[in-house]
C-alpha cells in the first residue's frame, strides 16, 4: 500500500531570498540561493570562495540589507592576530583612571589602616581598573556583544595565518571569548557569519567541516550581460555585448590579473562617461587600462586583439 508523504520542506524559501537580493541589484545564483536559506536554517556560517571580484563581499552586504541587520567587517591580512580581531584596551583612558587611583590610594594609605588593610583596599579597585569601560571592542566582539543581531563578514580570511585561523574556528564553535581580566563573554544574539576566501591557501578541513560552502565563478555571458545591464543601464545594449564579449575573451589569456565582474562594470561606466557609441580599435586600446591594472597584460592584450578585432568587435 503506498502512502504519500507530505514534504515539510519550504522550496520558495530559496527563490524569494533571490527575489530579495534581485531588489538590491545583485543578482544572486539559484545554488546561491539555497546555501543561504540552508545556513539560516541550520545556524551555519557560510564559506564562500571563488576568484576575486566575482560579489563575495557584496553578497555579506547584501544579505545584512535584506535581512535588516547592521553588518560588522573583519578585513584579514597576514599577522592578524586575537588581539586585533577581538578587542584592545584603552590606555589613554586606563592612564587617568591610573591617576584618580594613584590618589585615592594616597587617601588610604595616609588613614589610620594597617598595611594589609591598605593594600586590600587597594586591590578593591582592580576590577573598576580592568572592566568593559575601557575596553574597545574589535569586529569578533563587536558582532558578538550587539544587542541586536548582526551579518559578520570575514572578508578574505585566506590571507590570514593558520593560527589565526584556528582561533576563528573556536570563536563560530560557540560564539563566546574569553578576556582573562573579566572573564568569559558570551553571544547576546547569534550573528550570520559569512567568510570570504580567493582561494590564495587552502582553509583547513576543521574550517570547513564547520562551515557551508559555496563557491562563485565567474558569470556566464548571459548573466554577466544582465549584470551589466542592471548595474549600468546607459550603456548602449549593442555595446554591452561587445563589453561582455571582451572580458570573456581577456579571461581566456593567461594574464597576471584576470579582469574581475567589478571591472567589467567599471569599463561599462567609463564608457558611459565617454560617450562612447561605437566600440572602435581606438576606443578599446585607450580604456583598456580600466580592465587591466598592469602593462604587461595591457600590451598582451592589445596584440590579441590586433589579431581578432574586427571579429569580436561585431559581437551583440
Amino acid at each position: 500500500m503506498n502512502h504519500e508523504v507530505k514534504s515539510t520542506a519550504r522550496p520558495t524559501e530559496p527563490a524569494r531570498i533571490k527575489a530579495a537580493f534581485a531588489d538590491h541589484k545583485y543578482l544572486l545564483p539559484d545554488h546561491a540561493a539555497t546555501v543561504l536559506f540552508l545556513a539560516g536554517e541550520l545556524n551555519k556560517p557560510v564559506l564562500v570562495e571563488g576568484p576575486a571580484g566575482v560579489g563575495k563581499t557584496d553578497l555579506a552586504r547584501v544579505l545584512a540589507a535584506v535581512l535588516g541587520r547592521r553588518i560588522v567587517r573583519l578585513q584579514c591580512y597576514e599577522g592578524l592576530d586575537e588581539a586585533k580581531a577581538l578587542y584592545e584596551w584603552q590606555y589613554g583612558k586606563q592612564l587617568l583612571y591610573s591617576q584618580i587611583l594613584r590618589d585615592k590610594v594616597s587617601e588610604l594609605t595616609a588613614s589610620d589602616l594597617s598595611l594589609s588593610e591598605a593594600v586590600e583596599r587597594v586591590f578593591s579597585f582592580e576590577d573598576a581598573f580592568f572592566s568593559e569601560r575601557f575596553l574597545q571592542p574589535r569586529p569578533l566582539l563587536e558582532a558578538i556583544t550587539s544587542p541586536d543581531p548582526v551579518v559578520l563578514l570575514v572578508d578574505e580570511v585566506d590571507k590570514s595565518d593558520p593560527e589565526f585561523e584556528a582561533f576563528l574556528l573556536e570563536v563560530l564553535s560557540d560564539f563566546s571569548v574569553s578576556i582573562p581580566e573579566i572573564g568569559t563573554i558570551s553571544a547576546r544574539s547569534i550573528p550570520r557569519v559569512i567568510l570570504t576566501s580567493n582561494n590564495s591557501r587552502e582553509m583547513s578541513d576543521a574550517l570547513k567541516r564547520r562551515c557551508l560552502h559555496l563557491f562563485i565563478d565567474f558569470p556566464t555571458r548571459e548573466a554577466e550581460l544582465e549584470i551589466v545591464r542592471l548595474k549600468v543601464p546607459g550603456l548602449d545594449a549593442r555595446i554591452a555585448g561587445q563589453v561582455v564579449e571582451v572580458v570573456r575573451r581577456l579571461r581566456e589569456m593567461s594574464l597576471k590579473k584576470t579582469p574581475s565582474i567589478s571591472e567589467t562594470l567599471d569599463w561599462a561606466a567609463a564608457l558611459v562617461a565617454l560617450c562612447v557609441d561605437s566600440l572602435s580599435d581606438d576606443v578599446l586600446n585607450e580604456t583598456l587600462n580600466v580592465l587591466l591594472k598592469y602593462e604587461r597584460d595591457i600590451q598582451r592584450a592589445k596584440e590579441r586583439f590586433a589579431q581578432i578585432g574586427e571579429a569580436l568587435l561585431q559581437a551583440r
